[in-house]
């Protein structure tokens, strides 16, 4: 069997453990627009920070991944087109590479909307890739006198702010949105986080927009203008698709795939950023951009692509973030019954529907959030568990029903 992968993230390194552990042998191409070897993206920010740096980014499998695990590598090669009648994948080169079995694993790309005189900005970047980390190092220098303009408040925003807020003179995020966050957090748990950002000098500017690009001004919509030295354009991001659709594979914003992760044309699956999955949390089908996920959607389609069977029936929302030094956890759905405990450093949402878990937000303690997100994606029946124990000591669901009463001096 010969399989072939386009893309080199998460998803794809999911998909090359999954075909492996059901083949040893069977040749594995992959083919991929970046140049590296496989590296944490989410990692970009602390490199930034000179919290990491390139050569540990690389590391989120080892320098001999591929080698070990048979892949034959085609870095830096564009696939521009998949003939599902021939089964093959052309590259920009003009080359032909054959399949088998092939997984889109292409990921998602910086969705940049039309603004007016944007062209005229020299020193911008988006925030997603390798290159663009470096990019934005490189026109950031090192005197840590530039002014940065960030367009988006969402996580690759915040944490592109995170990671150069030391190194910059002056640093605005601006955002259409009332709160920052928008598509993550509700009002009070957003407003703490940018409290604690606020307080290392980063400025917000929220429910504007810019109305007008001069090289080096922003004029909003409110009538303000902004002067900055690097513009970084972090709106949101597209599916990339394309190769999907021409391929004959049905897509709706995202790649359509089964609970086996593949696609409608035979023989050809998809995961990760790209591909749509069922929201179990809110019982709707979307693309879920998050790494757990990549890896999960990975794995599913490369057992099966290798002639294994398995499903991923367990798809929700989750992100995990730290933003200068304040942690963030949140999954599942946030429509249901709630359960809250705040003070001005720590929140915690849960809610609950249909005598299940079905999401929570944690920021400041976030110890224990996976027995949460466990309830969550196992949709655990609460009446089946001391909930309303877990909900405040959820440390305590290590321990059997008897184990929990003894620790509690017999309280239930």
């Amino acid at each position: 069997m010969n399989y072939v992968i386009i893309g080199n993230g998460t998803a794809a390194v999911g998909t090359i453990e999954g075909i492996r552990a059901v083949d040893q042998d069977g040749p594995i191409t992959v083919i991929s627009e970046e140049p590296y070897h496989v590296y944490g993206r989410p990692l970009i920010s602390y490199m930034l920070l000179g919290k990491t740096t390139e050569d540990k980014m690389l590391q989120y499998r080892p320098t001999d991944f591929y080698e070990k695990n048979g892949v034959t590598t085609l870095l830096g090669r564009k696939a521009v087109r998949i003939d599902p009648t021939a089964k093959a994948v052309k590259l920009e080169d003009g080359t032909s590479v054959p399949y088998d079995k092939l997984c889109i694993c292409t990921g998602s790309r910086p969705f940049v909307p039309p603004m007016a005189g944007l062209d005229t900005v020299e020193n911008k970047t988006s925030f997603m890739t390798l290159d663009d980390a470096k990019h934005l190092d490189a026109m950031l220098g090192s005197e840590a006198d530039k002014r940065v303009l960030i367009i988006g408040a969402g996580l690759i925003g915040l944490k592109c702010a995170e990671g150069i807020y030391q190194r910059v003179r002056e640093l605005t995020v601006i955002d259409l949105a009332p709160r920052i966050l928008p598509n993550v957090l509700t009002e009070v748990p957003a407003s703490i986080i940018q409290k604690h950002i606020e307080s290392k000098g980063v400025k917000f500017l929220l429910e504007d927009s810019v109305e007008q690009f001069e090289p080096n001004t922003a004029h909003l919509k409110n009538g303000k203008t902004i002067d900055f030295d690097v513009l970084v354009v972090a709106v949101g991001v597209r599916p990339n698709t394309e190769l999907a659709a021409e391929a004959g594979c049905e897509v709706n914003r995202g790649i359509l795939t089964d609970a086996c992760s593949a696609t409608s044309v035979p023989d050809i699956y998809a995961a990760g950023d790209c591909a749509v999955s069922h929201d179990i949390a809110a019982d709707t089908d979307r693309i879920l951009a998050i790494l757990p996920n990549a890896y999960m959607q990975g794995e599913t389609a490369g057992r099966n692509m290798a002639g294994g069977h398995q499903e991923f029936t367990k798809a929700i929302p989750m992100n995990a973030s730290g933003f200068v030094g304040l942690h963030m956890i949140t999954a599942g759905s946030y429509d249901g019954e709630t359960y809250l405990e705040h003070d001005e450093d720590h929140y915690k949402l849960l809610v609950t529907r249909d005598n299940r878990l079905v999401g929570f937000i944690m920021i400041g303690d976030v110890d224990r959030a996976g027995i949460y997100t466990s309830l969550i994606r196992e949709q655990t029946l609460l009446d089946s568990i001391d909930f309303d124990l877990i909900r405040e000591k959820p440390q305590l669901m290590a321990f059997s029903r008897a184990e929990r009463a003894k620790k509690l001096g017999g309280a239930h």
